[in-house]
């Protein structure tokens, strides 16, 4: 073993030992190492940035800005509103929020796809009445696994197809994942469903989460030309009962009509009076298309910026706004902000919402151009709440989103046109229909990501050019001699695994590929299959709720401890290595 060989063995056991240690953030570890290896010598001066041009990089930050977009135009609005339902039995409710969940991961990043999801999850529980927990850990399970099916699913499968094209000169295509990823999620949702949910422990701290978040009293108007106009006030509740929104009234004419209101025929230019959590106030008005209760003053808010923020503010006695309106402060023509809804606990509240007088303690949800939220609140003399993400969707651009993505992803299939370039016209696209707004651009990048990314491919390649990778394959080879091929795979798989499930997916990726491809040179088969094994491997982190960011995700809100994760997660991975085997030697023989 050489001295460059011992140092970059040295720099990635600290980099393990470290990540396993969980003091320090991963990116600053992995960067750390970097420059060690430069410092050392094992990494050329002139290489030590490359990562961060590196393909897998790019393609990495450009899905996660898409995926932002997706989520702004309301895009993914169009499938869970029409599958979700609360009154389904808890096993319906996971194959369904998990196959939506495997196959959006599918297209967009598995963490994104999560983080739109889980919202979601957690009030069709709250509403079930059932603890979040028993259905969160199935959602992150069914988003890991559908993210192999695809090239951009999942960051392994970019990193393996890129140390493909590396050493063989071209990568796998898009869909070259599909028939080993695919089968193999959809076996392990299967079994998520069916039976996985059932292993999860029920402890007696389990609650439901999210019911602290405030409900406003807000309006919405049915503008000109909807599809609404004619439709009675109750047939409106399929929807709202989805949206998780309750309908108090109608308001015509600046008038409530009440008793008759739901059996009212509705006319452009009416009022709902609605209850319900900004988001799903959000989610109403997208699916019914209607329009803030102050359509020309919201016309002329959004032509003079770059896009708009809801933010949430509360109310103290000494506030500007306390025991007046918004329409007596000037809200709108003062500060171009719109008041879209309050939330007064235990008291009701009679007047349309900008023409009720403001207590001390109201909670206030303000419709304000971008990036002036701060600026308003300090006006209005309200405190802001911590911010959630809350966005308006952008409806009306849904099918723009969809159809400018599902082109650069056939466009990347057929070859046309290189994945990364396709996908950076889809983000310069988004840009100028304001789909993603400029200002938010780079907040939607995941920058310890790109920075771990970044740091730990020149030392992959350091490992390789040394000769490092090379040995650690003999190894194994030497190890699984006389081993029939299945079982070669196997144990490729088993210690990929078990690197995933302590380790970032990413690093594992990077690290364990160059070893699949040694692995095959050494016994002179055909790489492909190793690298699948090690493609699957990587993704498949469900022991410990640090093997992967959507485990990291739930531990809180589904109230999980450490070791709740291996009862559902070790037959998991132990279904994965049995279903994807035989695959891979299928598919992509030796």
């Amino acid at each position: 073993m050489t001295l460059d060989q011992l140092i970059l063995f040295a720099l990635f056991g600290a980099v393990f030992a470290l990540l396993l240690w969980g003091r320090w953030r991963y990116d600053l570890v992995a960067f750390a190492a970097l420059m060690c290896g430069v410092a050392t010598g094992v990494i050329p001066y002139e290489d030590a940035f490359s990562g961060f041009g590196h393909e897998a990089t790019i393609i990495v930050a450009l899905v996660l800005v898409i995926s932002a977009g997706l989520v702004r135009s309301g895009a993914v609005f169009l499938i869970t509103r029409t599958l979700v339902d609360s009154s389904r039995g808890l096993g319906a409710h996971i194959a369904i929020m998990g196959g939506i969940g495997g196959l959006l991961s599918a297209f967009m990043n598995n963490v994104a796809a999560l983080a739109l999801l889980m919202p979601v999850d957690i009030q069709t529980a709250r509403k079930a009445g059932r603890a979040a927990g028993l259905s969160l850990m199935p959602l992150s399970f069914a988003t890991i696994l559908g993210g192999m099916a695809t090239l951009i699913g999942t960051p392994p499968n970019i990193i393996v197809s890129t140390i493909r094209a590396q050493y063989l000169h071209e990568g796998f295509s898009m869909f070259d994942f599909a028939p080993v990823g695919a089968l193999t999620a959809l076996a392990g949702i299967a079994f998520v469903a069916l039976l996985g949910w059932r292993l999860i422990p029920r402890s007696e701290g389990e609650t439901n989460v999210g019911t602290d978040i405030a409900q406003y009293v807000a309006e919405l108007t049915v503008p000109e030309g909807s599809r609404q106009v004619g439709r009675r006030l109750h047939e409106l509740s399929e929807e709202a009962d989805k949206a998780d929104v309750a309908i108090l009234g109608l308001i015509r004419a600046d008038k409530r009509l009440y008793g008759r209101a739901r059996n009212v025929a509705l006319q452009e230019g009416d009022t709902l009076v609605l209850e319900a959590v900004p988001e799903a106030l959000d989610e109403f008005r997208s699916a019914l298309n209607l329009a803030f209760s102050e359509k020309a003053r919201e016309e002329k808010l959004t032509a003079a910026g770059e896009g708009l923020d809801v933010i949430e503010v509360v109310v103290p006695s000494d506030a500007r706004i306390t025991g007046k309106t918004a329409e007596a402060v000037g809200l709108s023509w003062r500060h171009r902000a719109l008041l879209l809804g309050i939330s007064r606990q235990g008291r009701q509240i009679t007047k349309r919402v900008r023409q009720t007088q403001v207590r001390p303690g109201d909670l206030l949800l303000l419709l304000v151009p971008k990036d002036s939220g701060a600026e308003t609140a300090d006006w209005l003399g309200a405190l802001p709440l911590a911010d959630r993400g809350l966005a308006v969707t952008q409806n009306s651009k849904v099918w723009a989103a969809i159809g400018l993505f599902a082109a650069a992803v056939a466009a990347a299939s057929f070859g046309l046109v290189h994945l990364p370039i396709a996908l950076g016209f889809v983000v310069i696209a988004y840009l100028l229909l304001k789909i993603v707004p400029v200002q938010e651009l780079y907040d939607h990048i995941e920058w310890p990501v790109v920075v771990l990314l970044g740091s730990m491919i020149p030392l992959g390649t350091a490992l390789e050019k040394t000769g490092g990778t090379q040995l650690i394959a003999e190894g194994l080879v030497n190890l699984t001699s006389g081993w029939p091929a299945w079982a070669i795979l196997t144990a490729l798989m088993v210690v990929t695994m078990s690197l995933s499930d302590v380790l970032n997916n990413t690093a594992t990726a990077i690290v364990a590929a160059p070893i699949g491809i040694r692995m095959a040179e050494t016994l002179h088969v055909s790489p492909d299959p190793f690298l699948m094994a090690v493609a699957v491997a990587s993704s498949s982190a469900f022991l410990t709720p640090i093997g992967h960011k959507n485990n990291t995700l739930i531990l809180g809100p589904g109230g999980y401890r450490f070791g709740d994760y291996w009862r559902m997660g070790l037959p998991l991975e132990l279904l994965v290595i049995a279903v994807s085997i035989p695959l891979i030697l299928l598919f992509w023989p030796l």
